[in-house]
């Protein structure tokens, strides 16, 4: 088991795009991930359990990772908690 710590940096904070980027990436791991921050913890295996947690831009969250290649994978995680998503606008 491995702890990272992030902090939120995209302006809109984790929404749901951000979020079925880092559910699809736990869904692509072979060992569990979770996330705890100040407003409770999430297994990373369902958009509406990170969502639960309205993080913010600036929230600090703390990344559990059990598994194989568990160091690189809670990298991976910081990485995506920790980018500035740039979603091209949806057309109407």
């Amino acid at each position: 088991m491995i702890e990272r710590t992030a902090v939120i940096r995209n302006s809109a904070g984790i929404h749901c795009r951000p979020s079925a980027v880092i559910i699809k990436a736990v869904q692509a791991y072979e060992g569990s991930a979770m996330v705890y921050s100040e407003s409770g913890e999430a297994k990373l295996h369902s958009i509406m359990g990170l969502l639960s947690l309205c993080l913010e831009q600036g929230s600090k969250v703390k990344i559990v990772v059990e598994g194989p290649n568990e160091e690189s994978f809670a990298e991976e995680l910081v990485k995506l908690f920790e980018t500035e998503f740039d979603f091209p606008p949806r057309e109407g």
